[in-house]
């Protein structure tokens, strides 16, 4: 473990210091805040929820809610019951045999327990440039997510773009939506058994050749296949995501093979005072289930915490 600098003797020892703000660790700040606890949440503000423009899978939005005003909504209820939100990034953690010490912009941080919900980021196609994508997604013609906006496709000419396991499980998922499916190779082309290449011919999935390049034409998306241009009314990326639980990994508490946090039912690493929640935690990448686990997680640390000292007003 690194060597760490004390905490700052005038700081303020929180009872959980969360690291990530968006659905997880808004929902366990909350929570934290209604259980009478000092809590601090510290957002880098790369949330992926920031990013959805409209999501109509979420329960209670019939008419659908975009990403940045759910954030708000959830940081406006957090301060609203004491909760602490601050913007910055929690560059290390370590545990001095009493307390967990964040540093933060300069600062240490001392606190009782820590809650990571740092999450995941996607992996973006390369040959996109950040206004193309950012367009792309904004219109709905770049989707990451068919579990959140299948629906949306229905009947839609649908690219995947991606190849073996990954690309295989999301182009049939989405068959279910649309007949009109391709699987497009990314760099390097296709790796794909010849299980999944029968799977995909059964399924009406057309395999398709390496992507070269991706613009946006009129109200869709076009692929550039090898020799020829295609047009298709969405892209999905099927190429995976980094997970953000470096910090969990200064303190020795055990990851996947792809880095997610390894925790119990009550979202506890093996690390005592060390809790996870949302998308850096193996699971279902979605809102609700991110709110659920941010639920569970905030119950366990203040029933812990009552373990070690009874909290009264």
């Amino acid at each position: 473990m690194a060597v760490q600098e004390p905490a700052d003797p005038s700081a303020e020892r929180l009872d959980c210091l969360i690291v990530g703000g968006g659905p997880a660790g808004l929902t366990a700040a909350i929570y934290l805040a209604r259980f009478h606890l000092a809590v601090c949440a510290i957002d880098g503000g790369h949330s992926r929820a920031a990013l959805i423009p409209l999501t109509r899978n979420h329960a209670g939005f019939p008419e659908g809610v975009s990403g940045v005003d759910l954030l708000a909504r959830m940081r406006r209820q957090a301060t609203f019951y004491g909760a602490r939100l601050q913007g910055g990034t929690v560059e290390s953690l370590a545990h001095d045999g009493s307390q967990f010490i964040a540093q933060a912009g300069g600062r240490s941080l001392p606190a009782r327990t820590v809650l990571l919900a740092t999450g995941v980021v996607n992996r973006r196609p390369t040959m996109m440039d950040d206004l193309c994508h950012d367009r792309a997604l904004a219109t709905g013609r770049l989707r990451y997510c068919p579990i959140c906006d299948g629906y949306e496709v229905t009947d839609k000419a649908v690219a995947v773009l991606g190849t073996g396991e990954r690309g295989y499980n999301e182009a049939t998922f989405l068959r279910g939506y649309s007949a009109d499916i391709t699987l497009v190779a990314p760099e390097g082309g296709h790796s794909l058994e010849p299980a999944q290449c029968a799977g995909l011919k059964a399924a009406g999935i057309d395999i398709a050749g390496q992507c070269t390049s991706i613009s946006l034409v009129e109200d869709q998306i076009a692929l550039g296949i090898e020799s020829e241009t295609r047009r298709f009314d969405t892209l999905y990326p099927a190429l995976g995501s980094d997970i953000r639980s470096e910090l969990a990994g200064m303190l020795g508490a055990s990851r996947t093979s792809e880095g997610c946090l390894m925790v119990d039912a009550h979202q506890r690493t093996d690390i005592p005072g060390l809790y996870a929640a949302g998308d850096v935690v193996l699971g279902l990448d979605q809102i609700s289930h991110a709110m659920g686990e941010g639920g569970v997680a905030a119950t366990t640390i203040r029933n812990d915490l009552a373990k070690v000292a009874p909290l009264r007003r």
